[in-house]
């Protein structure tokens, strides 16, 4: 399994929030399915209100997230 990291934006009432996400996932396919479900499911938003503006395969050793951090030991 690769180390994914989602970076984007939403709409959040007048202004945009960004978001970074690290995952684990098998492919970047994946990996966004898992963004757009997570985000839609917390923010009660669409697809089409999430814009991912890029998606990068990290090492395990630039991970910063505790949860992935804990799953890769």
């Amino acid at each position: 399994m690769q180390v994914y990291r989602i970076r984007g934006w939403f709409k959040q009432g007048l202004y945009r929030q960004k978001f970074t996400r690290e995952l684990l996932a098998l492919t970047k396919e994946h990996a966004l399915e898992r963004v757009y479900s997570e985000l839609g499911s917390r923010h009660k938003l669409k697809r089409n209100q999430i814009n991912i503006e890029d998606v990068a395969e990290i090492n395990p050793k630039e991970v910063t997230d505790p949860r992935v951090l804990a799953m890769l030991e």
